[in-house]
């Protein structure tokens, strides 16, 4: 990958920008410390014996135990952490069956599992996996899981930090920057920052104005293009304030 190329050889400081629908183009959003957090994804497939929706006790009731796992998973391994590390399971897709009276023989199940810190990270396949067994055997289900490790959270070094406040305040004056919080999205630019101090900001791409948020991956999103000459400015304005400290 780009790291093991060789890309950081030489690299003192890193720093980036991800849009942010709920900012106004011409601002930015830092935070100290954590701005991102940790990101999984996840495949699973439940097995078992099919047949007639009559007849569900002779069969593993495929569809009930794929939405057991759909509704309990999340709450099962959040209540096996500290609450305050937000450890989250979220479904994206469910598949199973394809007639209204066949009791299904294999269901599948795909989404995310996130966290605020890197302790529950490091937990949470372990706990994922035995919740959805646990599960799975109560329907005498066979389950196949499927655990993609993702991403580490982004954690802003404070140096870096304050050099993009600073680069952008240049630029833009006081008011061009807010306080953010840390999101649940996952950045793969944390793999940058377990090799060179860095930072992330949060790039405006709110038209100011506009009442309405049109958030991260939904079909109507739109942004702002003269984000675009800002994210430019902040660029180079840090580049050359980090060349005179």
């Amino acid at each position: 990958d780009a790291i093991e190329s060789g890309v950081l050889d030489g690299v003192g400081r890193i720093i980036g920008v991800h849009c942010d629908p709920k900012v106004d183009a011409g601002r930015i959003g830092l935070r100290h410390g954590p701005i991102t957090s940790a990101c999984d994804r996840l495949e699973v497939s439940l097995d078992g014996a099919g047949g007639h929706t009559a007849r569900p006790h002779l069969t593993t009731d495929l569809v009930t135990a794929a939405a057991r796992v759909v509704t309990d998973v999340p709450s099962l391994v959040a209540r096996r952490v500290d609450a305050r590390s937000g450890l989250a399971v979220t479904w994206g897709r469910v598949e199973s069956g394809h007639a209204c009276n066949v009791i299904p023989q294999h269901a599948e199940l795909s989404g995310t599992v996130r966290c605020l810190d890197l302790e529950a990270w490091r937990q949470a396949p372990d706990l994922v996996h035995a919740a959805i067994d646990e599960i799975a055997n109560l329907y005498r289900a066979k389950s196949e899981i499927n655990y993609i490790r993702g991403v580490p959270p982004v954690v802003n070094d404070p140096a870096v930090t304050e050099l993009l406040h600073d680069a952008m305040t240049s630029r833009r004056g006081s008011h061009s920057v807010e306080d953010t919080e840390q999101s649940l999205g996952g950045e793969d630019f944390s793999w940058y920052l377990e090799h060179v101090p860095g930072a992330m900001a949060r790039l405006g791409v709110r038209t100011p104005g506009e009442r309405t948020t049109r958030d991260l991956h939904r079909g109507d999103f739109d942004a702002d293009e003269s984000a675009i000459t800002v994210g430019v400015e902040l660029f180079t304005a840090a580049a050359l304030l980090d060349a005179i400290r």
